[in-house]
């Protein structure tokens, strides 16, 4: 077989491949890294802060981490999938969740601990009510942080119960849009897509700016081979991201670049969000193994060549590397 041969025979399996792909956010098994730096409001590094990471899937998991001086914290021997955050140094707390690819070391959007505010969902105004008043409510909210906090808990082992929970949270609670994105995570892991949908939807509807609805429906749309609806969401989310503080997310932005791949016929697309995940962190080793296989299926072999030689400097024993390896020898 000659080497123009042998290159359309790669090109030929990258497509076939676009059908196999999950999102990032899928629950992979495997095992990843994470960096990252927790910052006070003012934007200082946090040094000897506590970094609890809890993992969410279908085992309990929790894992901690301290920032040396710099703020800065890394954790090793990750299980894939999506972490739950938490960095906490005296009274101030700061939350988020993180999607950990295999063999990546992933860069995590910046951590910002302050105050806790006194209430899971939208802040209300108790200027106007009495001291007795206002006890009830702390009471009341202390309770249902403890129940959304149980919630969280049960996720992956009983998400009935999870349901049920975070819908008290969200009975009391005025206009909890995480508490009904939360329920719509808890009906994905029960596989009632339909249930999830809507309650992803009804957090939208209550927070339009809060981007983890919209990344979670791209994720269900994907599953579904919805690519135009996961495109949109993915878009979404991504556009919420970019204006907020972080400006950015890599995973995020990765995922919606495997949405366009597995519509086949978007490898330009898909290019384009590989570049720009890889621009947010540049250690992302799977956004430049699939930067190598589009620009493989659109005839660019030394653009190709190019990011799989990264990809190997990345994660020279990742999951692709044997792939890359005889990729490389048939395309140089």
């Amino acid at each position: 077989m000659n080497r123009q041969s042998l290159r359309r025979g790669w090109i030929v399996c990258a497509v076939a491949l676009s059908l196999l792909v999950p999102a990032a956010s899928a629950f992979a098994q495997g095992m990843g890294q994470l960096r990252g730096v927790v910052l006070d409001v003012s934007g200082k590094p946090v040094p000897d802060a506590e970094v609890t990471l809890e993992y969410v899937g279908d085992v309990q998991i929790t894992v901690t981490a301290k920032t040396n001086a710099r703020g800065e914290f890394t954790r090793v021997g990750m299980r894939t999938g999506q972490w739950k955050m938490t960095a906490a140094k005296d009274k101030l707390v700061g939350k988020q969740t993180v999607n950990v690819i295999i063999g990546t070391m992933t860069k995590v959007a910046d951590l910002v601990i302050k105050e806790p505010v006194a209430t899971t969902g939208g802040a209300v105004d108790t200027s106007g009510m009495t001291a007795k008043e206002r006890e009830a409510r702390n009471k009341l909210m202390a309770a249902m942080q403890a129940e959304f906090a149980a919630a969280d808990a049960l996720v992956a082992t009983d998400p009935d119960g999870a349901i049920a929970k975070y819908t008290i949270v969200a009975g009391q609670v005025p206009n909890c849009a995480i508490c009904h994105h939360k329920i719509g995570e808890a009906y994905a892991k029960k596989d009632d897509h339909s249930k999830a949908e809507e309650s992803y939807k009804k957090a939208m509807e209550l927070d339009p700016k809060l981007p983890d609805p919209y990344a979670a429906l791209a994720v269900l749309y994907n599953s579904q081979k919805k690519f135009d609806e996961a495109t949109k969401m993915s878009e979404k989310a991504n556009e919420l991201l970019a204006g907020s503080a972080t400006g950015g997310n890599a995973a995020a932005v990765f995922n919606q670049g495997i949405i366009y791949w597995n519509q086949g016929g978007k490898a330009a697309e898909a290019k384009a969000q590989f570049v720009k995940a890889i621009s947010l962190d540049p250690q992302m080793a799977d956004a430049h193994y699939w930067l190598g296989m589009a620009n493989l299926n659109l005839g660019l072999i030394p653009d190709a060549a190019k990011a799989f030689e990264e990809y190997l400097k990345v994660a020279p024993t990742g999951q692709h590397a044997e792939t890359v390896k005889g990729i490389l020898k048939t395309i140089k």
